[in-house]
């Protein structure tokens, strides 16, 4: 697998990995993809998940700050590209990164 940073994402997939660490832990719920790439206008639904007594979330990076992305969200993004065009259901966030996808495919 390739190193893919951050600032190489077009701007709506940089935003999406700020969302994804920003919620740190909860659900994304009906992200539009439009030629495999996140449409964040409208934005989706956020569900965030707080466990009581629990430690508060790590230092986020700033939005300008570049990073090398993990494998989990160049997984993501693999997943737009095959998608196309449709809508993720739900997208799982564990510890800032995406966990679990769930997307309603047309029947054939």
């Amino acid at each position: 697998m390739a190193n893919i940073a951050k600032g190489s994402l077009p701007p709506a997939g940089q935003r999406l990995v700020e969302l994804m660490q920003r919620l740190h832990f909860g659900q994304i719920l009906g992200l539009h993809v439009r030629a495999g790439q996140p449409v964040l206008n409208p934005l989706p639904r956020l569900v965030r998940d707080h466990k009581l007594g629990s430690e508060p979330a790590p230092r986020l990076a700033s939005a300008s700050e570049d990073f090398l992305l993990k494998e989990q969200v160049v997984e993501l993004f693999d997943y737009f590209e095959q998608v196309g065009d449709g809508v993720i259901d739900l997208i799982e966030i564990k510890h800032g990164l995406p966990f679990r996808i769930q997307h309603t495919e047309p029947s054939a």
